[in-house]
């Protein structure tokens, strides 16, 4: 036992020692931003050619603030939408001023619920047009039933289509990694699919009301992806769409301390060097995927005290336990979506024994060894 403790504590004090702050202008973020300015100038909407693509870098470029010594990003992560198109949730009211980067001349479309939690339809609901006068909207109602397509924009150097992202790599002169570009729709309100979240009860006071708030300013996005169910169904498949929180997600994971990104990356990199996840939208089995471990990093941050990343740290035993929580996941096929409450993400269709058998085997020697072999 106490080899096995002098171990925690060598792999411990190696991920605090290593994982250093990120220098504000690494490769990956200097791509996402030219990929950002070259969607902004090349490409252009499919209804309005005078739009204007607005981009975000997501992702591991933007969510994490620490640089370890095997890298966090393998590809970059870049979302954008078009300045004419605008979501609201069902029922409300259509908006009177935009922030300035959007058209003068905006579609504004009404987030409709699927029978699936966290995927919508939009609604063509009003026509928006600038007042040169005051800068204000003024709203037509459409009265037709119109839904929009979750068609991709066209790129020419498109090399594959994985969900909702276009796979690219470009002649940009910095070493490259992949792009994954997703075209999405802008919501300005915090959705009603989500409306619990700001409000539910919070004992260990993460996050903070201050970072609640930014995340609910901060709206979020729809993507063009329909469920796994619906994909091959001739109607919802072309038009269904899921809700984004990708900005809500930034937020929060770079409010944390480092030792809860430490503790993030460990767990990425040992899911994805063990084949426990897959790119959900491309492998034909049906298993875990990134958003697992992200969905159960933001549980643990919220339901558990400071202790555990504060008290006698010891990374090795905090990653053991939480991949022992992802088993009991599993067990109860139940993986509670984080701001959507009613939407599980683990599907029926999910093949899950296995990996379930071996997270729950998984103990704090094993690990203390694996990350000596497979990282230090």
């Amino acid at each position: 036992m106490t080899d096995v403790r002098v171990v925690e504590e060598i792999v411990t004090k190696f991920f605090l020692d290593t994982c250093l702050l990120r220098p504000r202008l690494s490769p990956p973020a200097v791509q996402a931003v030219l990929r950002g300015v070259e969607l902004a100038s090349t490409v252009h909407g499919i209804h309005n050619a005078d739009a204007d693509l607005i981009a975000l870098t997501t992702g591991s470029v933007a969510e994490f603030y620490i640089e370890p010594m095997l890298p966090l990003v393998s590809d970059v992560d870049v979302m954008y939408y078009c300045s004419t198109e605008l979501a609201i949730p069902r029922g409300h009211p259509a908006p009177t001023r935009l922030p300035a980067e959007f058209h003068n001349n905006v579609q504004v479309h009404e987030i409709i619920d699927s029978h699936f939690p966290g995927y919508v339809y939009l609604e063509l609901r009003y026509l928006l047009t600038e007042c040169i006068d005051d800068g204000k909207y003024n709203a037509v109602e459409y009265e037709e039933q119109l839904y929009l397509r979750n068609g991709l924009y066209l790129f020419t150097d498109a090399k594959d289509i994985h969900g909702p992202a276009v796979i690219s790599g470009r002649r940009l002169p910095v070493p490259m990694v992949p792009i994954d570009s997703v075209r999405c729709v802008r919501c300005l309100v915090w959705p009603s699919e989500a409306a619990d979240w700001p409000t539910r009860r919070r004992n260990y006071g993460w996050p903070d009301s201050a970072t609640v708030d930014c995340v609910v300013g901060n709206g979020c996005d729809v993507v063009p992806v329909a469920h796994r169910q619906c994909r091959q169904h001739k109607w919802m498949g072309n038009y269904q769409w899921r809700l984004s929180f990708s900005r809500a997600e930034i937020v929060l994971i770079n409010s944390w301390m480092p030792a809860q990104q430490i503790v993030y990356h460990m767990l990425r990199l040992f899911a994805k060097t063990e084949r426990l996840t897959y790119n959900v939208d491309s492998c034909e089995t049906v298993t875990l995927n990134n958003y697992h471990i992200k969905t159960l990093m933001l549980w643990a941050c919220e339901l558990k005290s400071s202790s555990w990343r504060t008290d006698d740290l010891n990374v090795v035993r905090v990653c053991v336990r939480l991949l022992h929580s992802l088993g009991d996941w599993l067990t109860d096929a139940w993986c509670q979506h984080y701001f959507i409450s009613n939407c599980n993400l683990i599907e029926n269709s999910f093949e899950v024994t296995n990996i379930r058998i071996y997270l729950m085997a998984v103990d704090e020697a094993w690990l203390s060894k694996w990350f000596v072999d497979n990282y230090i």
